[in-house]
């Protein structure tokens, strides 16, 4: 198989048929028109996925891949570590004067 069938390139090629699906969902909300071809013949097995993109498109779906922050944190992470507020502080920032918490 080459990589290139007449005006449709391979982008990339997914372990997992889960991220090719986010990847291709995140091209396609980019205006990009992407064609998904699983790599089994079985329905339903996860067996992985190939990206293709029209010629046109793939400079611009390479650049939008090529900066997906893959630095391993999860969402649930990124939430972790939101700065907190106490609640003295958000709920009665008269206390913080410095009187000992007397308005």
């Amino acid at each position: 198989m080459t990589d290139q069938v007449d005006n449709w390139h391979k982008l990339a090629r997914y372990d997992t048929n889960m991220q090719g699906e986010l990847h291709a969902n995140l091209l396609r909300n980019n205006g990009i028109t992407v064609s998904l071809q699983p790599l089994s013949a079985m329905p339903g097995m996860n067996s992985g996925i190939v990206l293709w993109i029209q010629d046109t498109d793939l400079a611009h779906a390479q650049r939008i891949l090529a900066n997906i922050d893959t630095d391993g944190v999860t969402p649930y992470e990124m939430f972790d570590e939101a700065p907190k507020a106490t609640l003295n502080s958000t709920l009665n920032p008269a206390q913080d004067d410095n009187n000992g918490g007397e308005v």
